[in-house]
């Protein structure tokens, strides 16, 4: 079907002004909203509403799905109204409205041997806007203070791990933020699973306290198991300039070792000098282009909450242009505040694949954001901590 077709008319009034014609138009669209993104709730429908519309055009198989359910975009109103894909889905399906002829990369899921991972396809363009929505919402949670900062990825760089979104997206912060001095201390070993570089890492450390500068350290969740379990063992505490933070992420399913968050977050204090108030999580997947953090370091406004590290409740929120529902898997209606239910996701830079993704999260519903509880039962174990380290 070609991108400039006509696009349907919509019922109601605030839908009435011209829709974006094409993805580069709508491209350009959620660029300005994501650089003003201080709009109301009728700026994301509007968009919310237009992207449907293209991805239900020139996405086939979700197409087919809406068709199923007897949903086109003329009978939406309301974004909440999009029918969300599940996650599996990006197994069995190419989801993409992208020729294959100018694919440039795709992104793989994380999970346990054998499993058949998600596949999230991606062009220089699409890409581009994946960047210009990551980097934004990274910079305001993690690096608020700093033009430039020394990074310590505990992953291997981009070009081991073409595979790997969190990977793209750490090579994106370097080149954006990074200082000189940044680098990956992750490598891949012999059976192409993922491996740490603890000599690397630690010269990295030894480098930044020789400088007295700052450094920030980012990883999955089970990487820094991996270096806090040979610090201790090596019975080193290193004291990291003042200043410094981590980004974790991941969980640990299909792993041996696991850690509460709050144990893990309390080992990264002892053996790196960090504390609980300059560690940020991150909840991130192949399958979107924007990411949630819980909160941002050195808040001290009134609009953004400082993470208080007594309450041990860590509530995840999306940039403005991305949106999370909780709902009941039982009706896929959003539960009440407080209550407990699935992730569902609405990511308008989600582009040329689907907007609105239903994970296999579950969460509490926590005004505008939501308190991760883990996965659901019976859903596979996946996510960027299950790379063999």
């Amino acid at each position: 079907m070609a991108e400039n077709q006509p696009l349907r008319g919509r019922r109601t009034k605030q839908n009435r002004m011209s829709f974006a014609k094409s993805f580069a138009e709508f491209d350009s669209r959620l660029r300005e909203f994501i650089a003003h993104p201080d709009q109301d709730d009728c700026a994301f429908n509007q968009l919310a509403l237009e992207l449907f519309s293209l991805q239900y055009d020139h996405v086939e198989p979700y197409r087919r799905l809406c068709e199923a359910r007897r949903i086109s975009p003329v009978r939406l109103a309301r974004w909440t109204e999009i029918p969300p894909v599940p996650t599996a889905a990006f197994k069995e399906f190419e989801l993409s409205s992208i020729p294959s002829a100018e694919r440039m990369t795709v992104f793989h899921s994380s999970g346990t041997t054998g499993q058949q991972p998600s596949r999230h396809f991606h062009s220089a363009e699409s890409l581009s806007l994946y960047e210009s929505s990551l980097l934004p919402w990274f910079r305001k949670h993690i690096l608020p203070d700093l033009d430039r900062f020394q990074l310590v990825s505990l992953t291997p760089p981009p070009g081991l791990a073409p595979r790997s979104s969190l990977v793209h997206m750490l090579g994106a912060v370097q080149r954006e933020f990074g200082s000189a001095q940044s680098r990956f201390t992750g490598t891949i070993d012999a059976t192409g699973g993922w491996s740490l570089d603890l000599g690397a890492t630690r010269a990295a450390f030894r480098g930044a306290i020789d400088r007295e500068r700052p450094v920030a350290v980012l990883g999955t969740a089970f990487s820094f198991v991996h270096l806090l379990s040979w610090l201790a063992l090596s019975e080193l505490c290193l004291c990291l300039p003042p200043g410094s933070r981590v980004m974790e992420t991941g969980g640990y399913k299909g792993r041996s070792r696991h850690l509460p968050k709050a144990e893990l977050h309390a080992l990264i204090t002892r053996h790196l000098s960090i504390s609980a108030s300059r560690i940020v999580s991150e909840y991130g997947m192949s399958e979107l282009s924007s990411q949630a953090y819980d909160h941002v370091i050195g808040a001290d406004t009134s609009s953004v909450q400082p993470f208080n590290p007594s309450t041990l409740q860590r509530i995840f929120r999306f940039p403005p242009w991305s949106r999370a529902r909780i709902v009941s898997p039982e009706t896929g209606d959003e539960v009440a505040e407080g209550e407990t239910g699935l992730i569902r996701i609405y990511d308008l830079a989600n582009v040329r694949s689907v907007m609105a993704v239903q994970t296999e999260d579950l969460g509490v519903r926590r005004g505008d954001g939501f308190e991760l509880i883990g996965r659901a039962a019976q859903a596979e174990p996946r996510g960027c901590s299950l790379m063999n380290i």
